[in-house]
């Protein structure tokens, strides 16, 4: 009975904020994807040269995914919304299995219900698949391959190397709305950027559009793991599975840490201890 006791539950409460925030994301980067690219968008016509209109567009969806890291979503869950990120913490030893499982399962339902909405964008939104990741035209499917590699393993790096410093965590969000805007201005046209199988699969759902579908999985998944290969040496130095908390009350920056929070974990000044 002891033994049963001990066996941690699933996690319906990570799953519903997960599936929330991803769903947000989805719903909001997509219909961005929609108005900067769609046909008889008229910002198609303001800003002609589609590179500004991918490095826009990345920007804000980068800020999309960092103001729900800042959100009650981030606070609860620490706001994954990627199952290749909730991966990640899971090689690092940050989370369990069951858990992981929990994060994951609450990203692909609220990837598919929160692309639901775009399908309100009719005709606008069918001429860019709302928003579904395809190979571009042109490119081997390696070099997709290869552009979904690099973009993933380059957002897991720069996401551990800043939680990994306790210095450098608080602004862990900011690096989203950056490294988005340069990567989409400069791989976009490739893949999609899309970084994220979630992100992938929900439009691809109520699209039908599957073409090089299992680049968007292989891909982000073989680049989150070499990442978390090469960033091995800053694992132990992160101290939770979120993308943005303080340690201590002297790292806040928006806000003031909640100690009441039981799933805050509290790092004390004077011991090692980590309370949960």
């Amino acid at each position: 009975m002891e033994k049963k006791k001990d066996i941690k539950k699933f996690s319906w409460r990570i799953f519903w904020y997960e599936m929330l925030g991803t769903g947000l994301l989805l719903l909001i980067g997509l219909s961005l994807v929609t108005v900067m690219f769609g046909t008889g968008s008229p910002i198609v016509k303001w800003i002609p040269y589609i590179g500004y209109r991918r490095l826009i567009t990345g920007f804000l969806f980068g800020s999309t995914g960092a103001l729900i890291a800042i959100s009650p979503i981030g606070k609860v869950s620490g706001a994954h919304i990627n199952p290749v990120v909730t991966m990640a913490f899971l090689l690092f030893r940050k989370i369990d299995l069951r858990t992981a499982l929990s994060y994951v399962l609450g990203q692909f339902a609220g990837a598919v219900v929160g692309c639901l909405p775009l399908l309100a964008w009719g005709s606008m939104g069918r001429s860019v698949d709302f928003g579904a990741t395809i190979p571009g035209a042109g490119y081997a499917l390696s070099t997709v391959l290869l552009g979904e590699i690099v973009t993933t393993f380059t957002m897991v790096s720069m996401l551990s190397l800043f939680l990994g410093f306790r210095h450098l965590r608080p602004y862990t969000p900011a690096i989203f709305p950056i490294l988005y805007s340069i990567m989409s201005f400069l791989e976009a046209g490739i893949s999609g950027t899309s970084t994220n199988p979630a992100r992938s699969l929900g439009p691809s759902v109520i699209s039908g559009q599957y073409d090089g579908w299992w680049i968007y999985w292989a891909g982000p998944v073989t680049g989150a793991f070499l990442s978390t290969l090469a960033m091995s040496f800053v694992a132990k130095r992160i101290t939770e599975a979120r993308l943005y908390h303080f340690d201590q009350e002297s790292d806040r920056l928006f806000r003031k840490k909640d100690a009441s929070n039981p799933d805050i974990k509290i790092i004390t000044r004077n011991t090692t201890e980590i309370k949960t």
